[in-house]
């Protein structure tokens, strides 16, 4: 993201100027939470910032779980989290299954059916003593259901996207175990600033201008 466009959601929020090195921290902490390795170093030589205690470590940890996780290697994910994050997927139900059904998710693509039904009933079917679970074990179940999976109704359990939005909640929960931020300062900020804006735009009444729109106000 741009300085100009940074600088943008910063006037959203209805701030009239912002320190440079407020903008530094803010850049480096987003190409930190994501990983971006290469663009931390040669974004740390320009600026002239102090290298984070012990960051290039457990960035390059935490990048490895989430390469496999976007792969769909679901175990080895698994593997790494627990050496770099033990006990986290046994206090954290919810991104274990998740987790574990992207594996399910690896075995019905590569249509080893036979393999990918035993695996749900060993690894999978205990989460189908709690309600909350019961939906979403349906839904995964019902792939073996057809012979071209990508298909289905619940297709969309296939797609990057639904890996993307698991290996995300998987970092989030890294970086809260490894006592750093679960979200980007940037992330909060286009939160905060989306927020504000539609705040603004619900009071103006019937005068009010087209529902705010981030992208638009960003390319504005």
């Amino acid at each position: 993201m741009s300085k100009h466009v940074f600088l943008r959601i910063v006037q959203a929020l209805g701030y009239k100027s912002i320190n440079d090195n407020d903008i530094y921290d803010v850049v480096l902490s987003y190409l930190i939470h994501n990983c971006y390795n290469e663009s931390v170093e040669s974004f740390i030589a320009c600026t002239g910032m102090k290298r984070p205690t012990d960051y290039l470590e457990n960035m390059e940890k935490r990048k490895r779980i989430l390469h496999f996780a976007l792969e769909g290697n679901a175990l080895k994910a698994i593997e790494l989290t627990e050496q770099l994050a033990p006990d986290i997927l046994e206090n954290n139900k919810d991104l274990e299954f998740d987790l574990l059904s992207l594996h399910f998710v690896e075995l019905v693509c590569s249509k080893k059916c036979t393999e990918a039904l035993e695996y749900a009933q060993t690894k999978l079917s205990p989460f189908g003593k709690e309600q909350t679970y019961m939906q979403k074990l349906e839904d995964f179940m019902a792939l073996l259901a057809y012979p071209e999976p990508e298909k289905s109704p619940v297709f969309h359990l296939l797609s990057l996207e639904y890996r993307q939005q698991v290996a995300d909640s998987l970092n989030r929960a890294v970086l809260a175990h490894l006592k750093l931020p679960s979200y980007a300062a940037m992330e909060r900020l286009i939160q905060q600033a989306t927020v504000v804006r539609q705040c603004l735009s619900q009071e103006a009444g019937k005068d009010r201008p087209p529902p705010f729109s981030l992208k638009d106000f960003i390319k504005s």
